[in-house]
């Protein structure tokens, strides 16, 4: 069988051996439109990251019979034409739930610690010429005792709130869908999540519930001295207004690892954040550490394995 993987280079240095035991794999780090169609003519199974997979790119492949999801969201294809075909899609549901709970308190304790202005104070020869053997001029609060708000308690959601837990930290969440799952965490409407938290983990998809969500009131709602953190998806969160209110000092500051359009255009507002300083911005890396790719790439090989029966 041709397996087809069009933009592989999301993935990284990972080894691609349990998905090329199964058949002819041919990897192209990245595909233009024009490429990817033609690349996907032979395929008859196509793996795609972000590539976008449509009704003239299914139709250019005559020989398609799976199409695997290098990820867990599948808003990049169109699913309801790919049955109409008869042809199953496959995602990756759980890989990287560590790496992500992992990445998100990375960014909120650089935040909350300061981390970077400790740093650069020590790094630029500030603290040599100090007169005293430590710097309170800016100092952080302890996490014990905080109010912890999840937007979003699904899989990665939880996990998080379990180790907010571990820190003494009171959890409660916002439900996205509705529907209050939780036994062992308070539901609260999000304006009482807004008002009330101290820091604020957004882990939702995007969808029509979640597009636009935590806007301009919602980010005014929140405490001067609050964070907030988006590890879930871009649009959730308006970034214009984020830019606004760090800016502003209507909250202590953000991190977001998620965005509207990736890469980050350049002229995108929170490039143009004044108060650095306040602010954390990585390039959507919350899913990748080394075990989360290798996982992912062990459920591709077992998607195809289970399709094909093999």
């Amino acid at each position: 069988m041709k397996i087809v993987f069009l933009d592989s280079a999301t993935m990284g240095d990972v080894s691609f051996a349990p998905i090329s035991s199964l058949g002819d794999l041919i990897c192209y780090p990245v595909s233009s439109r024009e490429e990817a169609l033609a690349r996907a003519a032979d395929a008859e199974v196509l793996i795609v990251n972000k590539v976008k997979v449509d009704k003239e790119l299914i139709d250019s492949a005559p020989h398609l019979k799976l199409i695997c999801e290098a990820a867990t969201g599948v808003n990049n294809i169109d699913m309801e034409y790919a049955a109409s075909r008869g042809i199953p899609v496959r995602n990756a549901v759980g890989y990287s739930t560590d790496s992500v709970v992992q990445t998100t308190f990375m960014v909120i304790l650089s935040l909350v610690g300061r981390c970077r202005y400790f740093d650069d104070f020590v790094k630029s020869g500030e603290y040599s010429r100090s007169e005293i053997f430590t710097d309170v001029s800016k100092m952080f609060f302890e996490l014990k005792g905080k109010r912890m708000g999840i937007v979003g308690l699904g899989n990665i959601g939880s996990k998080v709130a379990e180790i907010a837990e571990a820190f003494g930290m009171q959890v409660s969440y916002f439900s996205t869908s509705g529907t209050s799952h939780s036994k062992k965490y308070p539901s609260v409407a999000l304006d009482e999540l807004m008002s009330q938290s101290d820091i604020i983990s957004v882990h939702a998809p995007y969808n029509e519930r979640t597009a636009g969500l935590i806007g301009e009131k919602e980010l005014h709602m929140m405490k001067p001295s609050a964070y907030i953190v988006n590890m879930g998806r871009g649009g959730i969160i308006d970034e214009a207004a984020l830019a606004s209110v760090i800016d502003e000092g209507k909250i202590a500051g953000a991190g977001v690892d998620v965005f509207t359009a990736e890469p980050l255009p350049a002229d995108n507002p929170l490039m143009k954040v004044r108060n650095k300083d306040r602010l954390i911005l990585t390039p959507h890396i919350g899913w990748a550490s080394v075990e989360a790719r290798e996982r992912l790439v062990g459920m591709i090989a077992a998607n195809i394995a289970e399709e094909y029966h093999l």
